[in-house]
This record gives C-alpha cells, structure tokens and sequence, in this order.
C-alpha cells in the first residue's frame, strides 16, 4: 500500500492514488478535472444533467467530458469542490457505476497481500486489481478467468507505449477455448477488428490524441465556431411559423390528413431547437437556453427537456455501451449487439432488459420492423418524459430545481392546445381524430432515424479505460453525408461524430467546424466515419439483420441443445 504523506495543505495537498481510491471505497463521488481532485457528493443533487453522468466519471479523468460539455462559468464553479490535486498522469478507475471495486486505505495499517499482483507499480495495481468491472470484455465461465484476465493486464501495462495495444488487449481476453462460448468469440472479433483500425491504446498514443484534440479545441474557440449566428436562428423561426400556420389553415379548412403531416413537420424541426438549447449552444446562458429549451420542447412539443438532459448526458459519456448507454437500450424492440442476448442490467434503468421470448421474435425480424416501429416512437417519448416528471428525476435543489414546475406547467399548456383545443374541439369526429393524431405523430419518424443511425451501426465494443474520450466519440459515431441546402431538414444530427467532440458548438458552426476536425482525424490517424443518407441507413439495417441472425442461431442452437437433452 503507498503510506506517502500527503504533502500541501488544504486544496493544495497533493493526494496518491491510494487515498483517492479509498475515498471512493467509502462513498464519496471523486473525479479528476485539470490535475483537481473534486469531491462532487454534496453536488449530485443539484446537477442539472442529472447524477448518473457524474457517477460515470467517478475514478477517471474527467477533463475532456467536462470540458466538452460544460460552459467555461460552471466549471469555475466546480473549483468550489476541490478538495485536493494529483501529480503526474492519471491511470483510470473503472467507476463504481460500471462495476469498480476500491479497497479502503487505512493509515499505519498492514497492506494486504494481492496473491494476484504480479507488479510493483502502484497504480496499475489499483488500478486492475482494485477496480474491477463487472461489465467485462468477455463473459468467463468462472471468477479465476476474471482474476487472470486482470493479473495479464497488470503485466502489461509495463509496456512500452511504442508496443501495439493489439498484443496487451490480447493478453487482457481469455483466448478461445471450451469455456468460451460463441457469444464471448465474437465479442473478442469486435474487439480485434477495433484494435486494427484505431490507434494503439497506448498512454503515449492516447495523450498526443488529447493534446491535439485540446489544440483544436482552441483554434475552433479563435475561429468564432462556439459563437451563434442569430440570423440562422431567424430563419429557422419563419420556417417553424410557416409549418405551423399551414396546419392551422388546413385545419379550419377541414383538410384533417394535410393539417397533421403539417403539425408533424413542425414537430420533427423543433427537435432540432430543443437540441440545441439543452446543450446551451443558443445563448450560452444556462437558465436562458434552458427556458428557452422547456417553451421548444414542453410547451410546443409535449416532451421533457430535462428528461432529455438526463438521458443524453450520460449517452455522450457512455457512447454506445450496451449495459449505460439509453440511446442504445431499446429491448425488446432493437439490439445492435450479440451481449443484449445476455439480458444485460441498464445502469441508467436501473434494470435487467429481458431477452425474452417477446425480444427474440423481434429482434430475429428487426432490420424489417426498424421503420414500423419508429415511426410510433413519439409516443414512448411522452410515456418517458411523464415518468421523468411524476417521479421527479431531475435535481430537486439548486439553480435547475424550480425547471420541473414548468416543465409541468408546458406540459398540461401542451395538451390543452393540442390535445384539447385541436384534436378534441377542432375535429369532429374520432376516425379524423385518430387519422390527425396518427399521421402527426408518424410524420415525426425522420427524426428518430436521424438520431439512431450515427450509432447503431459503429461500434459497441468495450476498450477499457486506456482509450481516449476524442478516440472513443470518433469510434462510436458516424457522420451523415448531405448536401448544404438539405442542413436544413437533419438540424445538424448529420454531423453527429462533430457534435459529439464538441457539443456545445451551435449546430449552424458544425459544417465549417467538420474541416477542421477532418484535418485531426488525419493527423491522429483516427477513421472519420462519413456515409451518405442511403449508405448511412443501409449501415445500419445491415447491422440490425447481423445481429437478428446471430439471434436466430442462437435460438436453433438452444433448440437443438434442449431436443439433444431429451433424447439422452
């Protein structure tokens, strides 16, 4: 155990890897941002973005997140929670959200012997041996593959960062064997395929791709990129009129089927606002864009921005994890990866998500049903966004907590002149009611395409802790391909991959920022995932037919296992 003294005082005292490792083992929510060690518990209450993004980070190095997604004044604010600093490179935990394990650290006391540890380094004993996810690269059969997995990985984190990250992933996974089932080879193939297009996960690798990302961080801020250019904004208020008062028009002219593909057009472009004001990219003040946000969204649209802010927070800092990610975890509907078979536990449900026999049959058909069943997919937005509200999910103190009163308050405006006023009072009869609620609903599908097609289709697999945050954006989005007249009807979902990097950048700055972060990807040697419209859909109903006949195989081989059980 590292007995170093903690030398400074205060907010100064340098702090080992050891004792920030025990104070996570007693509770306490710690990150590292900027060489700071920040103790967050008495601020996860009042997170705006909710308290499971902040509980993703606990153990790491936060900058990059941080930085990405949070306004220069609220990270001064978080300086108010530092409660020491690290020197030197920090090797990451994995959270105890994901898993970790952390031993306590008592002072004078006896350290206990790790039969495991084959290393003098400190911090990768701690590291692999203490930490230890339980959301693993692989499903072993029992916990001795487990405990070798994570003794080879203390070997090789001696390396030297010259050595590929191919050969240390190697040694890290079990090699294929009669414990190893089928499920566990291909994740292992998912892997390898990663480690061969990507970067090495060497620390030398990965820090030069956060120095350059950071470097281009600042050239965007020089360009004026992070600046909003109203006059766009003009313009994307006249189109929202014009959609809206031609579904008015139609409606008192009784033309019920045109006035809600009108009303759904409306919908599907104010996403595209609400978008953009929950990541404070419209004026870059928090309570401003955040009102501004509830009126898009609560008010016009009938959805939660503050549901909104807690389930995509944690989507862009868990990108494409089957057990964390929401914005993948649509069973039992979608799957687009092999593991949802395992009926994984969501950390962001905070349940088991069934593979039943309901998920196999439609899972087996779902590159058939992806566009069915998105199209009812704004009706599940309000079943969550109610749910969000009712059980009062959001922070309940500090400068967000008086948001949920008026997101209520847009949400019963919302369904007095949607509800009530037009589909009650302005139409007749219930079949045109059902004709108007259905096509101004169904008309809405694009958008849900457009969100789910710069992830379904990249990568899910798992690199551990060594990877990147630009790296790991890059890895698990795709960009989409358009025309400039067409920016319009994508409301910046196109340059996904951009926006993941940057979030807070206004999304009318995203094609000029997309040169520049094209000129990165070359220097760093990260793939920059580019797909037409069409090639970008056909991706991804590839990657659905893939993983629904890898569940079809699965059912015959159980099928046949349990016929073969009969008969002997």
């Amino acid at each position: 155990m590292d007995k170093a003294a903690v030398s400074g005082t205060g907010r100064n005292a340098v702090l080992s890897r050891r004792q920030i490792e025990s104070l996570i083992a007693e509770g306490r929510t710690i990150i590292i941002v900027d060489q700071k060690v920040l103790k967050c518990d008495a601020w996860l209450p009042y997170h705006p973005g909710g308290d499971i993004a902040i509980r993703h980070m606990i153990g790491r190095d936060a900058t990059d997140e941080v930085n990405a997604l949070h306004s220069p004044e609220a990270r001064r604010q978080m300086n108010a929670y530092q409660i020491g600093r690290i020197e030197g490179r920090w090797e990451n935990f994995v959270p105890p959200i994901q898993g970790g394990k952390f031993r306590k650290y008592v002072e004078g006391a006896e350290e206990e012997p790790e039969p495991e540890q084959e290393c003098d380094n400190e911090q990768t004993s701690s590291s692999r041996d203490s930490s230890i996810p339980s959301s693993p690269l692989f499903e072993p059969a029992d916990q001795n593959n487990t405990r070798l997995r994570h003794r080879q990985s203390s070997k090789t984190s001696h390396r030297d960062p010259s050595v590929s990250s191919w050969s240390s992933l190697e040694e890290e996974s079990p090699k294929p064997g009669p414990k190893m089932s089928h499920l566990d080879m291909r994740t292992q193939e998912q892997i390898e395929l990663d480690l061969s297009k990507y970067p090495p996960l060497d620390p030398a690798v990965q820090d030069e791709i956060i120095h350059k990302y950071r470097l281009l961080n600042e050239r965007i801020k020089k360009e004026g990129l992070y600046q909003c250019r109203y006059s766009s904004y003009f313009i994307e208020l006249s189109r929202y009129s014009l959609l809206f008062g031609l579904c008015l028009l139609f409606l008192r002219w009784g033309w019920y089927a045109t006035s809600a593909m009108f009303l759904g057009m409306f919908w599907h472009q104010l996403v595209f606002s609400a978008h953009d004001a929950g990541h404070m990219g419209i004026t870059h003040d928090f309570q401003i864009d955040s009102v501004l946000g509830i009126i898009i969204a609560d008010f016009l649209g009938g959805l939660s921005i503050g549901w909104w802010k807690r389930n995509h927070n944690v989507h862009h800092i868990v990108t494409n994890s089957p057990e964390h990610d929401p914005d993948i975890e649509h069973l039992p509907f979608f799957a687009i990866s092999h593991r949802f078979f395992n009926s994984l536990r969501s950390t962001f449900y905070e349940r088991t998500m069934t593979y039943d026999a309901f998920a196999k049959f439609f899972i087996r058909y779902q590159d058939f049903l992806y566009y069915p069943i998105l199209t009812f997919g704004r009706f599940n937005l309000y079943a969550l966004s109610w749910e969000y509200l009712l059980r009062g999910l959001g922070p309940r103190k500090g400068i967000a907590r008086w948001h949920r009163w008026l997101e209520i308050a847009g949400q019963v405006f919302f369904w007095t002149w949607f509800g009530y006023g037009m589909l009650y009072k302005s139409i007749p009869d219930g079949w045109n009611r059902f004709v108007f609620l259905m096509i101004s609903h169904m008309v809405t599908m694009p958008v849900h395409v457009q969100i789910t097609l710069s992830h379904f289709a990249m990568s899910t697999a798992d690199l551990g802790e060594r990877e990147s945050f630009p790296q790991k954006m890059l890895r698990t989005t795709m960009d989409v391909d358009c025309p400039e007249w067409l920016d319009f009807f994508h409301g910046g979902l196109q340059f996904q991959a951009i926006h993941h990097l940057f979030p807070r950048i206004p999304r009318h700055n995203l094609r000029q920022t997309q040169k520049l972060v094209v000129e990165f990807c070359e220097e760093v040697g990260i793939p920059y995932a580019l797909y037409g419209f069409t090639d970008g859909n056909k991706q991804v109903i590839g990657r659905l037919g893939e993983v629904g006949r890898q569940a079809a195989i699965l059912a015959e081989c159980q099928r046949s296992l349990a016929a073969f059980g009969a008969e002997h």
